[in-house]
């Protein structure tokens, strides 16, 4: 009976900590904060587009709609929007209309209604460029605007709260458990990311001989800034690049260990801040460092930003 019953109570224990740590209801500052800043890269990421729209996504563009049906087959999860738009006013149409669902998205004007509709639009992007221009950014917006679907992403930094607050409602932001939901899966897909990403780099013939970073920041393709004076230094190439592959095949372990997590987090900051200043994948770097915002309490972001906020509202005439 006492084996049953220690088991019983290890069962009890370990679901009401799955539950806890699931489901317990959180401040919505991180996912509102991460609205905000995944908004802004939908935005400016899909404006960018409209550069030459017809081109890209014009039933008869670079990928004509037919050739990719054929690519694609019967894989009938790669879906788009675009796939049924002929007429180009109509394409314009939508385009326009997505540019406004994601500006509403980072402005936080009807937040859940946009966040519904900025992911199957982010979606209908990517998979009407796939395979021709679909790069890790494009993943990282479609992994951020999924889980923004699933919490109350407006609750704070936003125009809905500030409408609120004219309207005289003083009401603390309550607690949700949905916000911690979204965020603790934002946190897993993380981790999910950096961990096979590191064991592709172990099998690396330039992983492994610590030179993969030279011959990354040395591709003219992608270099931004010359970092060519790395190769008189041959030792600080071999720990960056050990050290990123260290980083992300143990990222999973050390970012949920509080006294290991500023440094996982710094890490990722650093090196996506890298990515971004010496390859040219600013936008790509900016969204990974968003999405390791994930792992910032309500209380830091609240703390960081909250003082902004106040001054934006004030300036919009709210309380």
């Amino acid at each position: 009976m006492g084996i049953f019953a220690d088991t019983r109570s290890y069962v009890s224990e370990f679901w009401r900590a799955w539950n806890q740590f699931w489901f317990r209801p959180t401040d919505p500052a991180t996912i509102s904060l991460i609205r905000l800043l995944a908004g802004g890269m939908l935005l400016y990421t899909h404006l960018v587009w409209s550069l030459d729209l017809s081109s890209f996504f014009g039933s008869e563009g670079w990928l004509p709609v037919e050739y990719m049906r054929r690519l694609q087959g019967d894989q009938w999860s790669v879906w788009s929007l675009f796939f049924w738009i002929k007429p180009v006013w109509l394409l314009w149409t939508v385009h326009i209309f997505a540019l406004l669902i994601f500006l509403c998205l980072m402005l936080g004007f009807f937040s859940r209604t946009a966040a519904l509709l900025a992911f199957p639009l982010a979606v209908s992007y990517v998979h009407r460029i796939s395979p021709g221009a679909f790069f890790g950014l494009d993943k990282a917006n479609c992994m951020l605007a999924l889980y923004l679907m699933l919490g109350p992403c407006g609750a704070r930094y936003s125009l809905d709260s500030l409408r609120r607050s004219r309207r005289g409602d003083t009401t603390p932001v309550p607690p949700s458990a949905s916000a911690n939901l979204a965020i603790r899966l934002l946190q897993m897909h993380l981790c999910i990311i950096y961990l096979f990403s590191a064991l592709a780099k172990l099998g690396g013939e330039n992983w492994q001989a610590g030179t993969a970073v030279w011959w990354a920041v040395a591709n003219q393709e992608y270099q931004s800034l010359d970092m060519t004076w790395l190769a008189n230094w041959p030792v600080l190439v071999a720990l960056a690049t050990h050290v990123t592959v260290f980083w992300e095949l143990f990222y999973c372990a050390l970012v949920w260990n509080r006294f290991t997590r500023p440094l996982a987090i710094w890490l990722a900051v650093f090196i996506h801040a890298g990515i971004a200043a010496c390859m040219g994948m600013i936008t790509f770097g900016l969204a990974m460092i968003f999405a390791n915002f994930a792992f910032l309490s309500p209380a830091t972001v609240r703390r960081w930003v909250d003082p902004w906020a106040r001054r934006v509202a004030k300036m919009l005439g709210g309380r």
